[in-house]
Order: structure tokens, then C-alpha cells, then sequence
């Protein structure tokens, strides 16, 4: 059992814990036997919940009662000390007891506690935080998500290698292409920063990537780009404008389903489409950021996503750690 690859979880942070994490653990587990979960939190809680459904060959329980909570801000999670899950999962990581870190507890928090535990890979000034977005004709890597509001040029360049690196590692078979953030798609437009990444970007040929130049948000769901680069506001107010219109789609499409006869009727003949439809939109099947950048991969899955959703967090784990992101990223820098 030496070959598993031990993923260190966090079962105390997020909504719903630890009841969540161990069942996403339990479904996970049920799809692939490669995997060790270190398990940090409440050692007789967990213990009732996982209840002999998986072998104990498969995990370990590390016991402690502290937690950071979801209302700490980023420094009072880590003044919470050394004794939390969230600390001490990242421990086991930097101690190389673990290969990766997962954790639904507060952002934050987990950022600030990582960066004080781990090193950043060398030539990385910055860590971003990255995550899976669906698009027409598969699924891109976007960063930055909101660990820096504002990024140097330097900073920019760095994202891409790694957004390039890390689409590479869950994609192999696939180059991608990478797209700078903008507010339009001519040269001249954008603030002086962006302007100079796209210099840089299309001077710089690289083995790994093709650079498109810019792209618009109306075109992020295209699927011509595979990485989206951004500084983290844009890239956060992006996300989560991606997030209520999509959840106002599926809203009101419901409520046109299910609003009259004729509806109910319509839903039935096309129940099938309707299922791929909301399968498609689901954000639970494309949980689990990830700060990149450091020197140890940590894997931030949704605090409100229940257990498919963290599920999907530690399949993202094991892809990262079989696609050998770190080392790609330190090849490619």
C-alpha cells in the first residue's frame, strides 16, 4: 500500500463538516482504491461516520478539536494556532507526510496558513488561486481568482506558466492556449500592466502553450482558450458573475418547467436533454481550486458544497498529484 497517493484533508472546515468530508471521502473512495486519506478533526465524530465503510488500510485519523472558523479573518485563523485541522493538514504536507492538501475551511485562512508552512516555488512571487470553469468544448483553467488584487506583469507571466502547467497536468494529451483577461480584444486596450503581459506573452515562444492574445468575458465559454489569465479582482468578479448567471439560468428555466401544464408537460418530453442540461451547469462537478505556486499543491474545495461536491475536490487531487503539477510548473519557470 506503499504506492497510495495520501491526501491530507481538512474535515473540519466548510459548511456541513465533517459529515460532508467523510462522505465525499466514503463516494470517493468508492471509484478509487490509489488513494490514503490523512484525516484531521474530531477522531470519535469521524470515527461514527465512517463507521467501518472503508478499509483502514486506506486511512488514518490525526485527533484534535480546534478549527479555524469560517467568520476568522485570514490572520485570526492562523493566530488560532498549530493545533487546528487546517494547520495541521498543511503540516503533514510540508513534513512530506502527505503528497497534497485539501481543505473546505475558511479561503483566507488557508492561504495565509499555507504560505506560512510552505515555500513558493522558486521564481514565483506570487501564488494564485485556480480552478476549473466549464466551456463549450471542454473545460479551461482560470487564475487568478482573488488571491492578489493586483499583479505586476512578472506576476501575470507567472500565471500563465503555471495555468499552463496545471491544464497540462490534468489534460496531458492536450497544448493549451492561453488568453489574457481584457476588456477587449485590440492590442492598444487594456491598462499599462496587461499591455506589457501581452508583449511579453507574444515575444515569448513557448513549447508548452500557444498564446491567443486577449480575451473578452463574453468569450470565455467559447473554448478557443484552455488557460484564462487574470489579476485576481477581475478574475474574481468574473467568477462569481459566471456563477449567479448561471444559477439565474437554471432558476428560471425550473420555474418555466414547472410553472404551468404546458411546462410540466414540455419537462417530461425532454427530460433527457434537461438532465444533461443541469449536469452541465452543476458546480459541484468542477469543485476544488488551487493555490499555485507553492512548492506543495493545496486544494481549496467549496465550504458550501455538499459531499459529491468534495468529492470531485479529491479526484482533482489525485489528477494533480498523477500529472505531476509541481514539477511541471518548476521545468516550465
Amino acid at each position: 500500500m506503499t504506492d497510495l497517493i495520501k491526501i491530507a484533508v481538512d474535515a473540519m472546515g466548510g459548511d456541513g463538516s465533517p459529515k460532508k468530508i467523510i462522505d465525499g471521502i466514503l463516494l470517493n473512495h468508492q471509484n478509487n482504491k490509489s488513494l490514503f486519506y490523512k484525516i484531521f478533526g474530531n477522531e470519535p465524530e469521524i470515527n461514527d461516520l465512517i463507521n467501518n465503510k472503508i478499509g483502514k488500510e486506506y486511512y488514518e485519523i490525526i485527533h484534535t478539536t480546534d478549527v479555524v472558523m469560517s467568520t476568522d479573518s485570514p490572520l485570526e485563523g492562523a493566530k488560532r494556532g498549530k493545533n487546528t485541522s487546517m494547520w495541521l493538514a498543511i503540516q503533514s504536507v510540508k513534513n512530506k507526510q502527505a503528497d497534497i492538501v485539501v481543505s473546505a475551511g475558511n479561503t483566507g485562512a488557508l492561504l495565509v496558513i499555507s504560505k506560512l508552512n510552505l515555500k513558493m516555488i522558486d521564481n514565483i512571487d506570487k501564488p494564485a488561486l485556480s480552478a476549473l470553469w466549464p466551456n463549450k468544448k471542454g473545460m479551461s483553467v482560470v487564475l487568478d481568482l482573488g488571491a492578489n488584487i493586483e499583479c505586476s506583469s512578472k506576476n501575470l507571466l507567472d500565471f500563465s506558466i503555471m495555468g499552463a502547467s496545471l491544464y497540462t497536468s490534468l489534460y496531458p494529451n492536450d497544448k493549451p492556449n492561453v488568453g489574457l483577461l481584457n476588456i477587449g480584444s485590440e492590442e492598444l486596450k487594456g491598462n499599462e500592466t496587461i499591455k506589457e503581459t501581452y508583449q511579453i506573452l507574444n515575444d515569448k515562444k513557448s513549447e508548452n502553450y500557444d498564446f491567443s492574445g486577449y480575451i473578452e468575458g463574453n468569450h470565455l465559454m467559447d473554448g478557443d482558450v484552455n488557460v484564462i489569465v487574470s489579476d485576481g479582482f477581475t478574475g474574481n468578479v468574473a467568477l462569481k458573475t459566471a456563477e449567479g448567471t448561471a444559477n439565474f439560468i437554471t432558476g428560471e428555466l425550473k420555474q418555466a418547467m414547472t410553472g404551468s401544464i404546458i411546462g410540466k408537460i414540455s419537462s417530461l418530453l425532454n427530460i433527457s436533454n434537461l438532465k444533461k442540461f443541469k449536469k452541465r451547469l452543476d458546480p459541484r462537478l468542477y469543485n476544488g481550486a488551487i493555490f499555485i505556486g507553492l512548492d506543495s499543491p493545496v486544494v481549496k474545495s467549496h465550504g458550501g458544497t455538499d459531499y459529491i461536491g468534495f468529492c470531485n475536490s479529491l479526484d482533482v487531487c489525485h489528477r494533480i498529484i498523477n500529472g505531476n503539477l509541481i514539477e511541471k510548473i518548476k521545468q516550465n519557470i
